[in-house]
């Protein structure tokens, strides 16, 4: 049944050779070449022994898979490594021709299949340890029927299939499956078979299921012993030190540095258990532990030519690595956070202008000395209650402050216009805001891990939107400051003016300005949450929920004192003033996700202000305010506003 496996794969394999390898995703292509050389690299040992050929067939379809390895990699666009890729895949092709020892073909191809990881960047290893738990129910409903619900290959429809669904109690085979090689079968199927991709699953799932399977050749037993290994000797972890070794590592590969049955009780339980293989210290002791291994990727990727994907890397490095301490670093020392977001920007700007290597590897030293300097203002000691109160209360205060100044004025002009028929769209629009922010702090903890670049995007995007929208608003409320006459325009003007459409629209106005500000907040929070200050945090987010509630109250009471044409003129230059600041920030943080370039420029950065130095948020600020002051201007001199003031 393996050579009819095989067969039949080899022939699917000449048959795309032959006709669509041209047209094929190049991503695609690269994990079909893995999977060809993980292929080879296990089942050599089948047909070959001490270089004479033990089963013809078997060695046929090596030599196939050999020759389809290095077409398929020729083929890869064209990179700085390529011809080593190349020279590699001639290099393990002639090996086969020679009939090499299994340990030569093994580690020829194991080498090729890391490269390729490398240089096309093939997904080697999941972002978070698997829930291996969570993958047994995933696996009765997705797997049992072809491989048995103890994964032997006798599941009810099994004899049904040729060939037969391989057995992941197989220990031989097993020792010689990664997790990343099941994962890439998981999902992209495996041609020739009846397995299919189940690329439909999540990525989560997908790893999970990988050491789930992964496991099954293993018993408790083996796991026991493994973990007391694990746990008692240190120096083991030497051989598996992050997530990403053991996921690409098998059990016959760790034998070559272990003891054979120190290799195989460590597989058996670090299978069952990734998280182990997340070293501790990272995680606990080094909050910029994730910042510092996507800033050396991407100096690692710009060195290799790739000034694209190491740009991508540096917005992760920050984004993701940088950003959720902020809260907690910005309470302590701000100038240090200040200096780590303008080197950041440094760092991403010469990538961008395609620097020379020794500036972009200086200025990511000078990045990583801030890291250094920053765990030690965060490791001196763990957050106190003052600390902890008073990070919470300035963010609250000043995430709340713009959101407050757009709905408070909004709730103003309604009551000035006598419209408070319509005030239930605007109280609907923010509470709204507030109970997705809920669900946003219920998804982001418990279900998804909102990424850096998405918090962005989202918050950038929202920000522009209500700029947008505040500058006409001002424009418009600063014309009808000019017309005078303002019982007889609102009793005449504006039941027409503000019909369900104008409700709806003010309701979705009052729930942009809002979420995006309740977003950023629940994120900010959730970063910063401890069990140790949790009272001081909630403290200090139950008084800046009071100052801004204090601040909402003074503001409605100062509306009703100005008449109304004061109130409108005063209205439209502070909402004028809020379309600057929000465009500003709009335009930096879709910069900070990669959707705008980034030029920087010698200027200050002024944050509640939205001021940003870079050209592009300050040529965007400048063009807001250019058009307001057109806008002002133009309802001076407009025919009405004349007439006003010849009366």
């Amino acid at each position: 049944m393996k050579v009819l496996r095989h067969c039949a794969l080899a022939l699917l394999i000449i048959a795309l050779s032959a006709g669509v390898a041209g047209a094929a995703d190049p991503q695609a292509e690269a994990r079909q070449a893995w999977q060809l050389l993980d292929y080879i690299a296990v089942d050599y040992a089948g047909a070959v022994r001490g270089g004479q050929v033990v089963e013809p067939g078997e060695y046929s379809e090596m030599q196939e898979f050999a020759a389809t390895v290095r077409t398929k990699v020729a083929g890869l666009p064209a990179t700085p490594q390529q011809a080593a890729l190349v020279s590699s895949a001639e290099r393990l092709q002639a090996a086969v021709a020679a009939r090499a020892e299994p340990e030569v073909i093994a580690k020829t191809a194991h080498a090729l299949a890391a490269e390729l990881l490398t240089v096309y960047r093939i997904e080697a290893a999941p972002t978070t340890p698997p829930d291996v738990a969570s993958a047994a129910p995933l696996y009765a409903q997705q797997c049992a029927g072809c491989h048995g619900a103890q994964g032997r290959g006798d599941g009810p429809i099994a004899a049904s299939l040729t060939p037969r669904p391989i057995a992941f109690t197989d220990a031989e085979r097993a020792a010689q499956r990664s997790p990343l090689a099941l994962y890439q079968v998981i999902s992209q199927g495996l041609n020739g078979t009846a397995m299919t991709s189940f690329a439909h699953l999540s990525e989560a799932d997908r790893w999970a299921l990988a050491f789930y399977v992964g496991g099954f050749a293993y018993d408790d037993a083996a796991r026991s012993r493994g973990e007391i290994l694990w746990r008692e000797d240190p120096k083991l972890h030497q051989a598996l030190p992050t997530l990403a070794a053991l996921s690409g590592s098998s059990e016959a590969e760790l034998g070559q540095t272990l003891a054979v049955a120190q290799a195989q009780a460590i597989t058996a339980y670090l299978r069952a258990h990734p998280a182990e293989a997340v070293p501790h210290a990272a995680v606990g002791a080094s909050p910029f532990a994730l910042a510092r291994q996507r800033l050396a990727d991407s100096l690692q990727a710009y060195a290799a030519g790739d000034a694209v994907h190491a740009k991508t890397l540096a917005l992760s490095s920050y984004l993701d690595g940088v950003e959720p301490v902020e809260p907690t670093l910005a309470s302590r020392d701000r100038a240090l956070m200040r200096q780590i977001e303008a080197g950041m920007a440094r760092f991403r700007d010469a990538l961008g202008r395609r620097a020379p290597a020794a500036e972009v590897t200086a200025t990511a030293a000078e990045i990583t000395g801030l890291f250094d300097r920053a765990e030690a203002v965060l490791q001196t000691s763990h957050t106190d209650t003052t600390t902890a109160f008073l990070g919470s209360f300035i963010i609250l205060l000043r995430e709340g402050l713009e959101a407050l100044l757009i709905v408070v004025g909004m709730i103003a002009f309604l009551r000035k216009a006598e419209r408070r028929e319509v005030l239930p769209y605007v109280h609907a629009g923010w509470v709204g805001a507030l109970l997705a922010g809920v669900l946003t702090w219920a998804v982001a903890t418990h279900l998804v891990d909102i990424s850096g670049a998405n918090r962005e995007v989202t918050e950038g995007v929202s920000a522009l939107f209500a700029a947008v929208v505040l500058l006409s608003v001002g424009i418009w409320m600063h014309q009808k400051s000019l017309a005078g006459r303002w019982q007889q325009y609102l009793h005449a003007k504006m039941s027409a003016a503000l019909t369900r459409r104008s409700a709806l629209f003010l309701f979705s106005l009052a729930f942009i300005a809002v979420y995006r500000e309740v977003f950023e907040t629940i994120l900010f929070f959730i970063a910063m949450w401890s069990e140790q200050a949790s009272g001081a945090i909630l403290g200090g987010l139950l008084a800046g929920a009071l100052v801004l509630a204090g601040v909402a109250y003074w503001m409605l009471r100062m509306s009703k004192r100005l008449p109304i044409g004061q109130f409108f003129s005063a209205s439209s230059i502070l909402i004028a003033v809020l379309a600057v600041v929000l465009v500003g920030k709009g335009v930096a943080a879709l910069q900070e996700a990669g959707w705008i370039a980034q030029a920087l420029v010698a200027a200050p950065r002024i944050e509640w202000l939205g001021v940003y130095p870079s050209w592009q948020s300050l040529l965007a600020q400048l063009a807001v305010a250019v058009v307001a002051v057109i806008g002002f201007l133009f309802n001076m001199r407009s025919p009405a506003s004349v007439r006003t003031t010849k009366d």
